[in-house]
């Protein structure tokens, strides 16, 4: 996952689908920047990461 860093990315949750550029993936948090402004998504929640098409 490390190799998605500064790229644009889709995080998808059992809650709803983020998109934005992987700014950092840390052990409890994702970190990510949207249009909308930051995003911090916790590990435990992510249940797939892909690079954005």
């Amino acid at each position: 996952m490390q190799n998605l860093t500064g790229k644009e990315v889709v995080v998808y949750t059992s809650e709803t689908t983020y998109t934005g550029k992987l700014i950092e993936l840390g052990e409890k948090e994702l970190y990510l920047q949207s249009e909308e402004g930051w995003i911090v998504v916790p590990v435990e929640k992510i249940s797939d990461i892909k690079e954005a098409e």
